[in-house]
């Protein structure tokens, strides 16, 4: 299921069918999205209008690893973190999606389950389509399943990137390129530069490190002043500084 944990007394207008009211407003955000790339006015506002809603507030479970895996959720606004648990129970993440990443996929099977947990980083607005109705959809619309098809090739090429530089780079390097990266994908305006909602220690998990070396590089570009380290965060103060440390 899409949101496990919800509590039953949940508002249940926090997952209301999207209605032709608010299709013309959600139109207006999805039209940039990699999901809807290729696709005619008429059929993305089909496509939404099939959808349902789904609102989770900020560390709230978007789905759980092992169970069973009904919808492809899209982001309209926020992010969440893809993390899995190993034997030993140590999570790592996997990935960090913000708007208009799609956070599950097309499953193989009808019985397929997640192969990871999704968790909001911050407070987040999705679209949900039961996967039924999505086959229904790809049917109707075969761009659909071209666009998933350049997404997940786009993510394989992420992974693969991600893989190259906790095998051979250092770790200020790979600290320098998860910042540039996450920058595009979850990065905000903030402090006179751009905000990643990102703890030490979720950043430590990225780029296969400790929480000591992260606090320690981080607090030490802090003071050269091109990053500036807050609680819960990172602030880029200077991408181009950044990524001549990413080069170096």
């Amino acid at each position: 299921m899409i949101s496990p944990v919800v509590p039953p007394s949940r508002p249940s207008h926090l997952k209301s069918p999207v209605t032709q009211l608010n299709v013309a407003q959600r139109m207006v955000l999805v039209c940039e999205f990699a999901f809807f790339a290729g696709l005619p006015e008429e059929a993305r506002e089909a496509i939404v209008a099939r959808a349902t809603t789904r609102e989770f507030e900020r560390d709230e479970t978007l789905f759980l690893e092992g169970h069973p895996a009904r919808h492809l959720v899209l982001l309209q606004s926020g992010s969440a973190k893809m993390t899995q648990t190993s034997a030993s129970g140590n999570e790592v993440i996997l990935r960090v999606a913000g708007k208009g990443d799609l956070v599950t996929m097309p499953p193989h099977t009808s019985s397929q389950c997640h192969s990871c947990s999704a968790h909001a980083i911050e407070r987040c607005s999705a679209l949900a389509w039961e996967f039924g109705k999505l086959a229904q959809l790809i049917a109707r619309y075969p761009q659909i399943e071209s666009n998933i098809s350049r997404i997940l090739t786009a993510r394989l090429s992420e992974l693969q990137e991600q893989f190259r530089e906790v095998a051979t780079e250092k770790v200020a390097q790979r600290l320098a390129f998860a910042l540039l990266r996450l920058m595009k994908q979850v990065g905000k305006p903030s402090h006179g530069g751009v905000k990643i909602s990102l703890s030490r220690e979720d950043l430590a998990q990225m780029t296969g490190t400790t929480l000591f070396t992260i606090s320690r590089l981080l607090s030490q570009w802090g003071e050269e002043g091109f990053v500036l380290p807050l609680r819960e965060a990172v602030v880029v103060l200077d991408a181009e500084r950044l990524g001549r440390m990413a080069k170096n």
